[in-house]
């Protein structure tokens, strides 16, 4: 089971958080340079994203719909079931992170290469995780709204201006931009990746900084990390079973239940770290503690599920006699 290396830089900027905390005005040049950087990550999301193959993956609209609603519906009513749990498995502040987690977009990047890893429909990944990506634009601040509301760390009615300010308007940017600079931006992809994740680690340092210098990390105790991560691998677990079996009862082939079910069970890191930023401010910290615990387990768990998928993918399924004889949604037939 691997451990993304970015995760160990992740990990690596939160200890330097708290070694060395911005203060001061390096705090405030920290976060407005975040600011920035935020707007430059989002603004680059909209001049990668072809809007000709946007509208060409809306033939395979039963399957983004079965994706977005797994993200956006059943993600947050299962974080909202979770208040249960608290206070015996999590403080307050650790559940607002973990309702948080529930309302940030899927990815693209690892469902993409998981669904190829196991022989799925890979053009229907890419789609669903751009549309949801998109999506996540708008709903998750207004999903946040509705469920976090104050208690969000400081979420207010502004938090939803700043979004539209910070994330939306870049994008939309990108977006009417790319038919001059989309060659540009195609040629030099992993250049911009790069930056694309530097921007990412200075939002987390800004974020911890900003923790440690409110005193936030005394509120968590390893007993209370320990009883997130059971909580986190519940959550997984239950999204993995239901975007599997779901899809399949829903009459999908295996090729898109592939990618449904890595489009639907998993969270960005890459979109959920910057709204988190604009959302929670002071208290980003604690709030996307869950998410970037979330995203190293959802890695190490699908790709031991990608790899066993590759290896049954030349077998029939005999659990599935109705797919032999029922065309599979979308472009994705049925591997075998």
């Amino acid at each position: 089971m691997p451990i993304d290396p970015y995760i160990l830089l992740l990990l690596g900027t939160v200890g330097l958080a708290a070694l060395l905390p911005a203060r001061g005005t390096g705090a405030d040049v920290a976060s407005g340079a975040s600011t920035v950087a935020i707007a430059f990550l989002f603004f680059l999301y909209g001049a990668r994203l072809s809007t000709r193959e946007a509208m060409d993956g809306l033939r395979h609209w039963r399957l983004h719909v079965t994706v977005l609603a797994c993200t956006f519906v059943v993600f947050p009513l299962l974080g909202l079931a979770a208040r249960g749990l608290v206070p015996v498995f999590l403080t307050d502040p650790l559940y607002q992170g973990l309702l948080f987690l529930t309302l940030v977009p899927s990815t693209i990047q690892s469902s993409i290469a998981f669904t190829s890893i196991a022989c799925g429909n890979v053009p229907a990944a890419i789609c669903a995780g751009s549309f949801s990506s998109l999506a996540g634009i708008v709903l998750t601040p207004l999903l946040a709204a509705a469920l976090l509301g104050n208690s969000g760390g400081g979420f207010s009615a502004d938090s939803v201006v700043k979004i539209v300010l910070q994330l939306l308007v870049p994008f939309v940017a990108g977006q009417v931009l790319r038919r001059w600079i989309g060659g540009f931006v195609a040629r030099h992809k992993k250049v911009l990746g790069l930056v694309d994740r530097g921007s990412i680690l200075l939002v987390v340092y800004t974020a911890f900084s900003e923790g440690m210098v409110q005193g936030i990390w005394h509120q968590v105790s390893p007993a209370r990390l320990a009883g997130l991560l059971v909580v986190e691998a519940v959550l997984l677990a239950v999204m993995l079973a239901l975007t599997w079996y779901g899809a399949r009862a829903l009459g999908f082939g295996r090729a898109d239940r592939i990618a449904i079910q890595f489009a639907g069970s998993k969270k960005s890191l890459a979109s959920g770290l910057p709204m988190a930023s604009v959302l929670f401010g002071a208290h980003a910290s604690l709030a996307v503690l869950p998410l970037m615990l979330f995203h190293q387990m959802q890695l190490m768990v699908c790709a031991v599920i990608a790899k066993r998928r590759s290896h049954d993918a030349g077998a029939a399924v005999p659990d599935e006699p109705a797919d032999a004889t029922r065309p599979a949604v979308g472009t994705g037939a049925r591997s075998r």
